[in-house]
């Protein structure tokens, strides 16, 4: 079948792709209908690898991505073929202590599609157990699907954030991430939502979905409160500098959770200024069960799901589509890919 190859960092191409037959037993095949550009697709891209997840032969990415059941036996499982479904990336094991304590996401067994050695979705065919499988309610279509996984992303850290109602929070990061995170801490009850970005489309696009003030420096952002801080920080960066900001921008006792992967798989913090706050830091990895809280927040009209999908394109033109999502060009902030046509799009 036909897919997107990464064969080591910068090298990304359209090419033929086999499906292992034994990866499809006790799976329902799934023909891929939108797939959306993550950061993380975007270090494999430019890196080669995450950290001991490492691009070793050509190897397939995308982990956020929809789909339409195209199998017979999808039926019994109240998945008849034509269903519209969002795919949850993510099979943890199920009996290890994490997964029996709830937190699936930090199964250290888990398969994570688009993850190596683990097959993503950016081909044409994708076989997926079905407790996956997430039929979406009437309304939706593939890309919002698609969208669905980054959404839990989001939700899943808002989580960890804990936010008061009424409390000022900070995100840090204006990425699709970011955006979501700024959407769904307004719906947790932020009484204040400010944006810190470099990139001056992006703090416009901020507040456009709702952020309260958007900033291009920490110093800017500290000015506008007054020198205090948030109570809550989501940092949403691919930088190494994103995490020493978030502490920056944090208010003294305040709560700072780390949402994004840093390039070059390393970050620094200045002791001193994390002690002397007080500052609770929390790590965020990836998500647990969200997908049906997502579904009902987005059916609910109170996060704007396709406000970040800036650009469109087809598989053919997908090696397009990474290049300029890296290097935030046009205005990008993510990028679909559709699987199945086979016309070029007008992105």
């Amino acid at each position: 079948m036909k897919a997107l190859l990464i064969d080591g960092p910068g090298k990304v191409r359209v090419g033929e792709f086999e499906q292992p037959p034994t990866d499809v037993e006790g799976r329902l095949r799934v023909a891929v209908q939108a797939v959306t550009v993550c950061g993380s697709d975007l270090h494999y891209f430019l890196e080669g690898g995450i950290g001991s997840a490492v691009v070793r032969e050509p190897f397939v990415v995308g982990h956020e991505f929809s789909g339409i059941v195209d199998d017979p036996n999808g039926a019994r499982f109240g998945l008849p073929e034509g269903t519209l479904v969002a795919v949850d990336p993510a099979e943890s094991c199920g009996g290890c202590e994490w997964c029996l304590a709830g937190s699936p996401n930090l199964c250290p067994n888990v398969e994570f599609a688009g993850s190596p050695p683990v097959p993503g979705a950016m081909r044409e065919f994708f076989w997926a157990k079905p407790s996956n499988l997430f039929p979406l309610p009437k309304g939706f279509d593939a890309v919002d699907a698609a969208l669905l996984e980054p959404l839990g992303v989001a939700i899943h850290a808002v989580d960890h954030a804990k936010i008061r109602l009424g409390c000022r929070v900070a995100v840090v990061g204006a990425g699709a991430i970011g955006m979501y995170l700024l959407q769904v801490a307004r719906v947790a009850g932020a009484g204040e939502v400010h944006v810190l970005e470099p990139l001056e489309y992006r703090r416009r696009k901020a507040l456009e979905l709702g952020a309260d003030a958007v900033h291009s420096t920490p110093e800017e952002l500290l000015q506008a409160t007054e020198g205090l801080g948030a109570e809550v920080v989501l940092e949403a960066t691919d930088s190494a500098q994103g995490p020493e900001d978030a502490c920056t921008v944090a208010r003294i006792g305040g709560r700072v959770v780390l949402v994004g992967i840093p390039e070059g798989d390393r970050f620094s913090l200045t002791a001193s200024q994390v002690r002397r706050k007080g500052l609770t830091i929390k790590l965020s990895r990836r998500m647990g069960h969200v997908y049906p809280r997502a579904i009902r927040l987005a059916s609910s009209g109170r996060v704007n799901l396709r406000a970040v999908a800036t650009h469109q394109f087809t598989l053919d033109q997908a090696p397009l589509a990474f290049s300029l999502q890296a290097a935030r060009k046009e205005e990008i902030i993510k990028s679909v890919i559709h699987i199945q046509p086979q016309t070029p799009i007008d992105g």
